[in-house]
């Protein structure tokens, strides 16, 4: 599977971002797709995740602020964030996890969140 992420950028701390994963193939058959995120000196961490199924995770750091709604006819999942924080700065990764695949990962693209 391909995934194209897009929508990163700076803003302010307090604003808004909202970042796109497109699969090339359908979300239904896909086990879980989300965002990881990796910032400078830091390793890569979940930030939300959603299943085939529907069942949602996410990361502490932004329950409340982010959250990740997909689109099944267009195959792609969603990370609206709200109420940036500088400390959300990183590259966020798009992710997928097919059984008897195995992992996926798309090309990152950068947030930066100015205080």
């Amino acid at each position: 599977v391909q995934l194209q992420a897009s929508g990163g950028g700076l803003v302010q701390a307090g604003g808004s971002l909202r970042l796109s994963c497109a699969a090339s193939r359908s979300i239904f058959s896909i086990y879980i797709m989300g965002w990881y995120r990796q910032a400078p000196g830091k390793q890569r961490e979940l930030v939300a995740t959603i299943t085939s199924g529907g069942i949602i995770n996410y990361a502490d750091s932004v329950k409340g602020r982010f959250l990740i709604p997909r689109d099944t006819f267009k195959n792609t999942v969603y990370l609206p964030m709200n109420s940036l924080k500088p400390e959300d700065t990183a590259v966020y990764y798009c992710y997928a996890f097919l059984h008897g695949d195995g992992t996926y990962w798309g090309q990152g693209t950068q947030v930066t969140v100015s205080s």
